[in-house]
């Protein structure tokens, strides 16, 4: 048998990762002078708080979750850590081609189908009794994923 995680440990990454997103979306609408790129990037922003509170309301239906630790407080410092490095970490910036609004929708894009891929495999290390709340998790990121490509395809129709 495998390792496993307990649900709300998965939440909390989920936390992290639309935290870090949130971040770097209002990060880029400050720099960017294109007032329409400058939209995109406040409505993903808008859209990760949206997300962030969704995982926070699921993480209070959960049990508390306390893990083996040599001092206060290091568990939840490495998964804290860990996130930072999944879908959104510091380098990602450099990533971002904001020379077109095509290209700023494929790489917000990009970073969904991260984030889901990420829960996706995340799931088969949560106990089947917890899958549900996984699936709400995908489900939640899907709706982004089908927003920004319903966005993209509409702009191409211009």
């Amino acid at each position: 048998m495998g390792v496993f995680f307990d649900v709300s440990e998965v939440l909390q990454f989920a936390i992290r990762i639309e935290e870090n997103g949130e971040k770097l979306y209002r990060k880029v609408a400050e720099k960017i002078s294109d007032s329409e790129l400058k939209k995109i990037f406040i409505f993903l922003a808008d859209e990760e708080v949206r997300h962030r509170k969704t995982f926070s309301e699921m993480v209070k239906g959960i049990k508390t979750y306390e893990p083996p630790e040599t001092y206060p407080g290091e568990y939840f410092s490495y998964l804290r850590s860990y996130a930072d490095a999944v879908v959104f970490p510091a380098e990602i910036e450099k990533e971002l081609d904001i020379s077109g609004i095509i290209k700023v929708i494929d790489f917000a894009i990009r970073r969904e189908l991260d984030s889901i891929m990420y829960y996706l495999e995340t799931k088969v290390v949560v106990p089947p009794t917890q899958h549900s709340i996984m699936d709400k998790i995908i489900e939640e990121e899907r709706s982004h994923f089908v927003q920004l490509s319903t966005l993209k395809a509409k702009l191409q129709q211009k």
